[in-house]
């Protein structure tokens, strides 16, 4: 009968997006995301099931959620939504069309365990190991840096700003209040380059854009070679990336060399390299009143080519996955970042293989 539904109707959709080059179905094929349930059993500690209940959603699909999450910038609504709406997402998810969605709630409980688990750190690492074990190796050298990701701008007056930037919580605030407002977060200035002088304009100081920003910083290290980001840390806006460079160096990395913008270059930085066998590659400020001397502008020119590299997983995490922090608290800012930092790694992962086989 014309109009009615047939029974391969389905799996001809399903077909017709595999034909199409499905990116989901592409990344589900090289990444073995049953490689994480071992650390996802460990935070999720299930055992007890003596209490009886409907049985949980597996966790394995669960975390695959919180991927598309992440890639498509889904809210826990949206993400419930999409799961019902679109065969792509059902599919890399594993869910066929008479299986059970989970909810929004049910969603944002998934994500919460994990949280206060602190598990999304061993996940991120568990994934590099497999990269490791798939002969995508640390080498080359590395590359550091450091993006701030805005989050919930809260809006507060002075004296709260005062009691909050204290560590403590203003006395006339409820419980609902405090709950709402993120009290880790810190105000910065990002700041940008210098307006230039138009032609014939008068010869004066070029004012220099800076743009007040609230949220939390992504510190990251990249190998040279692969490009995927091994190590990373997160603090809050206003914290000075040199003092993060520890954090985010890869002992694994089978060259020495580190690159760097010149917030990483201090005595105390290099004497750490040294100490550790490495070779800082950090580029080299102006001096301050005087024309840059040409053989610093070309060495900075030499290593600006390599560590602009780092720059291509901010630009994949800002622009792709339009990265905002909307929860509260540097926990969750955490979880986030290193999931954006884990979906860029398997976003890269994808485009490494795809081209080893064209």
């Amino acid at each position: 009968m014309a109009g009615q539904r047939g029974f391969f109707d389905t799996d001809e959709r399903l077909q017709w997006l595999s034909a199409a080059g499905d990116p989901l179905e592409r990344l589900a094929a090289v990444v073995d995301f049953e490689l994480f349930r071992p650390e996802l059993d460990a935070a999720l500690d299930r055992r007890d099931r003596t209490k009886g209940g409907r049985p949980p959603y597996d966790a394995v699909m669960m975390f695959r959620v919180l991927v598309l999450q992440t890639l498509y910038t889904l809210s826990d609504d949206q993400t419930e939504y999409q799961l019902r709406d679109r065969l792509s997402f059902m599919r890399f998810a594993g869910l066929a069309l008479h299986d059970a969605v989970p909810d929004a709630k049910t969603i944002w409980l998934f994500r919460e365990q994990l949280v206060r688990a602190g598990a999304f750190e061993r996940l991120f690492a568990r994934f590099d190991a497999a990269l490791s074990e798939r002969g995508y190796l640390a080498k080359g050298g590395q590359i550091v840096d450091a993006t701030i990701v805005e989050a919930r701008r809260p809006r507060l007056t002075q004296a709260e700003k005062d009691v909050v930037k204290g560590g403590g919580v203003p006395e006339e605030w409820n419980p609902a209040r405090t709950r709402q407002i993120d009290r880790e977060g810190r105000w910065t200035l990002k700041r940008g380059k210098k307006k230039p002088v138009p032609p014939g304009g008068a010869a004066r100081a070029a004012a220099e854009i800076a743009v007040p920003m609230f949220g939390y910083k992504n510190h990251v290290g990249i190998d040279r070679e692969h490009g995927f980001v091994r190590r990373f840390k997160v603090t809050h806006a206003a914290a000075h990336d040199g003092a993060q460079l520890g954090a985010v160096l890869d002992p694994g990395n089978t060259a020495s060399a580190v690159w760097a913008d010149t917030a990483y270059r201090s005595a105390a930085n290099v004497e750490m390299l040294e100490k550790r066998g490495l070779k800082p590659q950090f580029q080299r400020p102006k001096p301050r009143g005087k024309p840059m001397p040409r053989h610093v502008a070309r060495g900075n020119a030499r290593r600006a080519r390599i560590r602009s590299r780092v720059e291509h997983v901010f630009a994949a995490q800002k622009c792709r996955f339009a990265l905002m922090i909307r929860t509260v608290g540097k926990a969750r800012a955490t979880a986030k970042l290193a999931l954006a930092n884990l979906a860029y790694n398997f976003t890269r992962f994808l485009w490494l293989e795809t081209r080893q086989t064209a």
